[in-house]
């Protein structure tokens, strides 16, 4: 497991459920299904293609700060778009970049216009982390002589 290795890699390690709502949905409703589903974000699928993303953040900018109802305002009025997406091929460290880059917490992978699943920054940070155990563990059977030779 590396920076260089594909964020198909990480996928296929969290999972590739995706959770969605339409344009139309209120956003109520949207951060209902976050909170249900323990996400911070849904993709917004219209029409079969994704069209959007929605997260807590652009709940608590562009509803409560601007004194709207979640229960009155559509999905499709606060949503991120255009979407900013990685592929499959995409490396762990092109995921960083790009999130950091466009200062966003969550990355739809996309492969030939389908949704392969998505990344949170979180999800990359644990992918790091469990690198960076597993070189630890290398390096401590290296200097201990039980690394196979």
């Amino acid at each position: 497991m590396e920076l260089v290795e594909s964020v198909r890699s990480v996928l296929r390690n969290k999972g590739q459920t995706i959770w969605s709502v339409t344009p139309e949905a209120s956003v109520y409703e949207a951060i209902e299904i976050m909170a249900s589903k323990s996400v911070g974000a849904l993709l917004v699928i219209g029409e079969g293609k994704l069209v959007g993303v929605i997260s807590e953040r652009d709940y608590a900018r562009k509803v409560i700060l601007q004194g709207k109802s979640s229960k009155q305002t559509r999905v499709g009025e606060i949503m991120a778009s255009p979407v900013i997406v990685a592929a499959p091929e995409s490396t762990v460290e092109d995921c960083l970049k790009i999130m950091t880059h466009h200062r966003i917490r969550h990355l739809p992978i996309v492969d030939h216009d389908q949704v392969a699943g998505i990344v949170s920054i979180g999800d990359l940070v644990k992918w790091i982390v469990s690198v960076q155990e597993e070189t630890i563990h290398r390096l401590q059977d290296y200097i201990t002589g039980k690394y196979p030779g």
